[in-house]
């Protein structure tokens, strides 16, 4: 048997792998396995739990003020090791992160098959997002296999001179995660009355504001200038609109919006939701103002416009489409979009009627059987 291994660290990598793991474990003639780094321990853990994955390995490697370098190196050195015990014919990684940039490094000094998911993403600005632009070009140049979500991403690689045999559009993984996820939701009345009643404190006559914010080339003045944005929105709106927004454990994040946003009577504060709560509060919403990469493709195909707070964004896709316009983190923009999407119903619906470009669901599958060809020719 040929042996895959299967490495994340974050929760969004673990939400997108999920379907991934799944459609490799139902493969006979490979042996799979899941390790993860524990990039971001707290928040991945309940998603492994929701899709009722197991991991073989954890490299555990959080602590307290890490930096990038230090993720790094804790990442290659325990690689090192479990890929010695393994033995994997090949690695599969996902996206951007510092997990996934260590883990393929790691790969490629044992001369290890690496195969890339999502990949292809660009924005063409080292800075934005930062540190993740160079770590997916980097993981993009050692890889073999390059699972594209889209045609655009397929043509960044092509333009890169990657050979276009080993470059595979297959749709995003997250739209398999999220179908699966919704309808597990609807079939199941016990769960969803436990989501709902989380969420009693929202008032159903009121429109939802969803906001997800946390990338780090907003720190500082970025932050601040979305803060006063959304007080500017839930004041005027103070009787028509309620915000919600689960915010980010890092202190970068926690003390600006605290300071900023606390007291508001409709803009409620509240903890990272896991990702059952978040899929609730995504189809309730009425827009969604993030600078999350995977909400940029999972808005859509609940039929939500998305503001994007952020100055690029590597997810063209949505912008072209019409179901996201790109408002970086500029106070007056940010409040005159929203304003409008607010009060034209004409221009909501032109948005929200869009058809999410980022694929059908069934992009698990397409990787796995790109994974197992490359394993077993014919």
């Amino acid at each position: 048997m040929k042996r895959i291994l299967i490495i994340f660290g974050t929760r969004p990598e673990a939400i997108k792998m999920a379907p991934v793991v799944k459609a490799l474990k139902a493969i006979p003639s490979l042996e799979t396995r899941v390790c993860i780094s524990s990039q971001h321990r707290e928040l991945l853990l309940p998603v492994l739990d929701l899709f009722d994955i197991a991991f073989d390995y954890d490299l555990d490697i959080m602590r307290p003020d890490q930096t990038l370098t230090t993720i790094t190196v804790r990442i290659l050195e325990a690689m090192e090791r479990i890929f010695v015990e393994f033995r994997p014919d090949m690695v599969v990684v996902h996206g951007d992160t510092s997990t996934a940039f260590a883990s393929a490094l790691s790969a490629f000094y044992q001369q290890i098959p690496v195969a890339h998911v999502e990949a292809g993403l660009r924005t063409f600005d080292m800075k934005s997002p930062w540190p993740e632009e160079l770590n997916r070009k980097l993981v993009g140049g050692m890889a073999d296999l390059h699972f594209a979500p889209t045609e655009h991403a397929r043509n960044n690689l092509l333009m890169e001179n990657v050979a276009e045999k080993s470059v595979f559009v297959t749709g995003n993984t997250v739209v398999d995660a999220l179908l699966s996820m919704r309808e597990k939701i609807r079939g199941r009345s016990s769960l969803r009355s436990l989501v709902e009643k989380k969420f009693e404190f929202l008032d159903e006559g009121k429109k939802l504001i969803l906001v997800t914010g946390h990338r780090r080339e907003s720190y500082g003045p970025g932050f601040e200038s979305i803060c006063k944005a959304l007080k500017d929105i839930a004041l005027k709106f103070e009787d028509a609109v309620e915000i919600i927004y689960p915010v980010h454990l890092n202190p970068n994040v926690v003390k600006p919006v605290n300071e900023r946003l606390s007291g508001i009577p409709n803009l409620h504060l509240i903890e990272p939701v896991d990702y059952i709560h978040l899929i609730y509060l995504l189809e309730r919403s009425h827009i969604i103002l993030t600078d999350s990469g995977g909400i940029q493709e999972e808005a859509p195909a609940f039929g939500k416009p998305v503001l994007v707070m952020r100055n690029k964004t590597e997810r063209t896709e949505a912008i072209d489409a019409g179901s996201a316009l790109l408002v970086g983190t500029d106070r007056e923009k940010i409040f005159e979009v929203a304003d409008e999407l607010l009060t034209d119903p004409e221009r909501y619906q032109e948005m929200s009627r869009v058809s999410n470009p980022f694929g059908d669901g069934n992009a698990a599958g397409r990787i796995a059987d790109a994974i197992r060809n490359y394993m077993s020719p014919l």
